[in-house]
């Protein structure tokens, strides 16, 4: 499947904006067949924090930002999907351009800061699907929050129940203040 992809679809992708090319592939992932993935070759299974993983690889977060195609990835072949970033509230992120390809380095800088479409629109999609696989939720906080605690607190009250595992996003250089949690005691306290 994915060399298909490669061969047939990153060619017309690459003539496109790289926020258009990766809004396109989110769409066009709703119409990938509902076929179930071969198996993994067992070897690949991995088993940490209590979940027993397919195969190491994942689609981080970022790619899916508002849980529109975890199953689609999944059925791509990768071990897990982790949704997000979501904040509480939606969120309009920077302004464009803020997806940048670097052609040479086969990657993309990412300046999105925390666009989604918030914490009530992503567990809504959530809730619609039959479990399965492993779908984690990375949370963050809005960027224009006086609390950043209560981000956390919410998204983690909300989110844990259709989650496989939570993230807690305090890396984004994209939102002021953020990487402030990083700091042993902030990030002792919002844990």
């Amino acid at each position: 499947m994915i060399r298909a992809f490669d061969a047939f679809s990153l060619p017309v992708l690459r003539w496109l904006d790289p926020e258009d090319a990766h809004r396109l592939a989110i769409q066009g992932l709703r119409f990938l067949p509902p076929v179930k993935p071969r198996p993994d070759d067992p070897k690949l299974a991995v088993r940490a924090f209590g979940l027993n993983f397919p195969n190491p690889i994942g689609m981080a977060a970022g790619f899916d930002k508002s849980a529109e195609v975890p199953d689609a990835l999944l059925r791509l072949g990768f071990g897990f999907v982790e949704i997000g970033s979501v904040t509480p509230k939606p969120q309009a992120g920077n302004p464009r351009p803020r997806l940048f390809r670097l052609e040479r380095d086969e990657a993309v800088i990412n300046r999105m800061g925390f666009y989604n479409k918030g914490l009530e629109s992503v567990l809504g999609r959530l809730k619609t699907r039959r479990p399965a696989g492993i779908v984690a939720i990375n949370l963050g906080r809005n960027k224009d929050s006086t609390d950043a605690v209560a981000d956390y607190v919410e998204g983690v009250r909300r989110a844990a129940s259709l989650a496989s595992f939570l993230v807690i996003n305090v890396s984004s250089p994209n939102t002021p203040g953020l990487r402030g949690l990083q700091r042993r005691r902030d990030l002792a306290g919002l844990l």
